[in-house]
């Protein structure tokens, strides 16, 4: 079993804490590593150590900032294998989805490359006579991003360091305590990538200690993701401290399936966006709101397509589930199940009992279907973040639309249909901020921001697009004005000073 360490001004140290999070394999339920709780004095000397790399990592030029992101991009297709694996182990995802997580690290690595042309400004030459404008992107200082377990690598090292960097701040990562080895691995090759001491610092901390990173004045603004109670705290606590807040939080997306729907096409779809990542993610499928007239036939091709899913541990890359990341969050999950139950709905798939040869003492759950669930039931309004499937029935289009725009999130939104018309009325009035048609999985790519609404987010600028980089920059205007000759001389200055 490995000790873990914080990171910061490019070294691996050893924390004075004993309090520490354990990691696991849940593939094998076999604690792998210790995190610490890091003291609140190591936060702060991190923060200082942030602070003051900001003062000449802001003056690199921003060619010489993208060059150190172009290598470290190369050196992730370099271990992506490597990556794939560290992040397989300690979340459970299986080997495609944990590729995936890696993948997505390098495409936010690859957005930010482009931030020489991002930053440019804009001007105008006579914005009044003889008066010139120009607008500037700046850095602003140290960020601090505080990522979630579920995604060791895309999340802090796509959505979060890269763009930050990049833009000239600095930044002080805090880590899931139950997934911080992905991540831990990938500042090594931030390192090798020429990244200069203190640029990029990477904690794990308790909430007592994690109030620092909200609080402390030498932080500019946060990044989060996680829970919507949470993130609300997040967003009150940073904004009252005068910084700029982008929360993430749940979700419970919803799918409209029409009676047009290609079934064949539409089942799958929803089994692949309903159980991948074990309903791990924020963009998970958990309900299917489908058309009265075509549910029995959806549920049935649901069915089958889900029994036919390989359970299995992580690495084996022939598994298409693999175990959620805890016991814990196993038992949470089997809670949600028997409240649906409780509550009414009927069990169409149960994978409650389901165990793996070889690896018993995995955190394994099958693939569960919850047929007619009502707008009653918690089951299908709440996030259960796991392997679980609700459907809902309507009677038609309007239906539909109304109930999945009752609840309080809006992430992912999803038609399945053929009829041009009711996906473009969907398009417009979903209350979803990422909305798929005939798409299971609305994320967009990096150059696009992933952007939630109501509960889902609290902020003013998303993560990835251009709003990515805005978040971490802001605008300086500078007007310039000549003397002539004659002005020279003069002591006539309007009250305007010319520029109206």
């Amino acid at each position: 079993m490995e000790i873990l360490r914080y990171f910061t001004n490019n070294q691996f140290i050893e924390s004075k804490s004993t309090d520490f999070y354990d990691v696991f394999d849940p593939s094998t339920g076999e604690l792998i590593a210790k995190s610490p709780k890091i003291t609140l004095d190591e936060v702060r000397a991190v923060i200082a150590n942030a602070q003051e790399a900001y003062k000449s990592w802001s003056c690199v030029p921003v060619l010489k900032r993208a060059a150190v992101l172009y290598k470290l991009r190369g050196l992730l297709a370099e271990h992506m294998d490597e990556l794939t694996m560290i992040c397989a182990r300690e979340h459970g995802k299986c080997w495609d989805e944990a590729m995936g997580d890696v993948l997505k690290a390098q495409e936010g690595t690859e957005l930010a490359c482009n931030l020489p042309t991002l930053m440019q400004g804009e001007s105008l030459m006579d914005a009044s006579t003889g008066y010139d404008s120009v607008t500037y992107r700046e850095p602003l200082g140290v960020f601090t991003g505080m990522a979630p377990f579920n995604f060791p690598a895309m999340i802090p090292m796509g959505w979060m360091a890269p763009m930050c960097i990049a833009c000239g701040n600095t930044m002080v990562l805090k880590l899931a305590g139950a997934t911080p080895m992905t991540a831990m691995r990938i500042c090594e090759l931030y390192r090798e990538a020429g990244l200069p001491d203190g640029v990029l610092n990477v904690v794990t901390c308790d909430r007592t200690v994690n109030k620092e990173l909200l609080t402390n004045p030498a932080i500019k603004g946060v990044s989060f993701v996680g829970s919507t109670s949470v993130g609300k705290y997040v967003y009150r606590t940073a904004a009252e401290a005068g910084k700029r807040v982008q929360a993430l939080c749940e979700a419970k997306n919803h799918a409209l399936v029409l009676e047009d729907a290609a079934i064949d096409r539409t089942a799958a779809g929803i089994v692949n966006a309903a159980y991948g990542c074990a309903g791990e993610r924020c963009m998970a499928l958990p309900v299917v709101v489908a058309q009265e007239s075509a549910a029995d036939q959806l549920i049935a091709k649901i069915k089958t397509i889900a029994e036919g899913l390989k359970v299995g541990p992580a690495y084996d890359k022939t598994t298409k589930l693999g175990p959620v990341y805890s016991a814990a969050h196993r038992r949470s999950v089997i809670d949600w199940i028997n409240k649906g139950l409780d509550e009414g709905a009927e069990l169409v798939l149960d994978g409650r009992s389901i165990t793996v040869p070889g690896y018993e003492n995995g955190f394994y759950l099958g693939p569960t279907i919850l047929d007619k669930v009502t707008r009653e039931m918690t089951v299908g309004t709440q996030e259960i973040f796991g392997p679980v499937l609700c459907v809902k029935r309507v009677r038609d289009f309007d239906e539909g639309l109304a109930l999945m725009n009752e609840s309080p999130f809006a992430n992912g939104s999803v038609i399945y249909t053929q009829n041009g018309y009711y996906a473009r009325e969907f398009a417009r009035h979903t209350h979803g901020g990422m909305v798929g048609v005939n798409v299971g999985i609305p994320v967009p790519v990096g150059m696009f921001p992933f952007c939630g609404h109501k509960d889902s987010f609290f902020g003013d600028l998303h993560v990835l697009g251009r709003d990515g980089f805005r978040f971490y920059t802001e605008t300086k205007c500078v007007t310039t004005h000549w003397f002539d000759e004659h002005e020279m001389k003069s002591t006539n200055v309007s009250t305007w000073d010319g520029t109206i």
